[in-house]
């Protein structure tokens, strides 16, 4: 595998330059500019407004987009995350102490994602919607004799562990509600092999079982439960397992035309606010029969195959 195909598919947790990520990120807020008042009025209404949402690894990426997603159509956010300055940052960005806060969470402890749960409810007096978005891929590894047994176990911790301890304490405080929506992120990897390693993939297709079977118990209490399987999203963490030296702007330019160029859906690139709108569509009420499901935003890439290039 090329260093640019495990740049695609690779969500690494190593040590991102925090000022360059926060340089990074406000010039990214700039070019996608938040609504002008005259624009705001031709918006949909708040499609959460006065719901309490939970974002574990919000502090970043695809966390830090449905945090702010959530907050611009009326959530009450918590949002969780190892990365503390990060966090403290993006909190202060949305300038709303009141509807929202961050505190530091580990995912791997039980007991951080339960006191998770329990200050969300404590801060905003319920818990209606919970994203278990935080997730790594581990380290990159082509062949299976050399894969690290350590390694598959962390990002096993992290990527289902933490989803289904996730949806328990979420589970504890909406099943005597009767009413809740639990989303998970996966990955294209829940529903197809060859696009990460073995860990990696393994995981996302735990999430979509896990998915599917608490959907399978937690209808009977009226509350939902989805995943979001998104194609290669262009991420500060998408290449953190190159060299600090090495994450430029021309890798990420890079990333972008391998991506697309093996994409089905052409003319169109995806980025992190494309995946917090599918989030937000599955936690908002007009999903509310919504569920078991695994929203593909992958352009169709999952559900084609041009290696006989009949179509190109």
């Amino acid at each position: 595998m090329s260093h640019m195909q495990t740049v695609v598919f690779c969500l690494l947790d190593t040590s991102t330059s925090i000022a360059k990520y926060i340089e990074i990120r406000e010039r990214n807020r700039a070019t996608m500019a938040t609504p002008s008042s005259a624009e705001s009025s031709s918006l949909p209404t708040q499609r959460l407004l006065g719901k309490v949402a939970l974002v574990t690894g919000g502090a970043s990426g695809i966390g830090e987009a449905i945090v702010r997603l959530f907050h611009r159509h009326g959530a009450k956010v918590c949002f969780v995350d190892v990365q503390d300055e990060l966090g403290q940052h993006l909190n202060e960005s949305l300038g709303d102490n009141a509807n929202t806060c961050y505190f530091h969470c580990d995912v791997t402890m039980e007991d951080d994602i339960r006191r998770a749960v329990d200050s969300t409810v404590s801060k905003f007096g319920t818990l209606d919607i919970m994203v278990n978005n935080a997730g790594i891929s581990g380290t990159p590894c082509s062949d299976i004799r050399n894969v690290n047994v350590l390694e598959f176990e962390r990002v096993f911790d992290i990527n289902v562990k933490a989803v289904f301890v996730g949806m328990k304490y979420a589970a504890n405080v909406m099943i005597p509600r009767k009413q809740g929506s639990i989303i998970s992120l996966a990955s294209v990897g829940s529903v197809m092999a060859g696009v990460g390693p073995h860990h990696y993939v393994g995981s996302k297709h735990a999430v979509l079982g896990l998915t599917r079977s608490v959907a399978a118990e937690l209808g009977q209490h009226g509350i939902r439960v989805n995943c979001v399987s998104p194609y290669a999203v262009p991420t500060a963490l998408a290449v953190a397992h190159l060299p600090e030296d090495e994450r430029t702007e021309d890798v990420f330019v890079g990333f972008r035309e391998f991506a697309g160029k093996i994409a089905n859906l052409q003319g169109v690139q995806l980025e992190v606010e494309d995946v917090a709108n599918a989030v937000l569509f599955l936690a908002s009420d007009e999903a509310r029969y919504i569920s078991g499901d695994n929203l593909l935003v992958d352009g169709g890439f999952t559900r084609v195959n041009h290696a006989l290039r009949v179509f190109r």
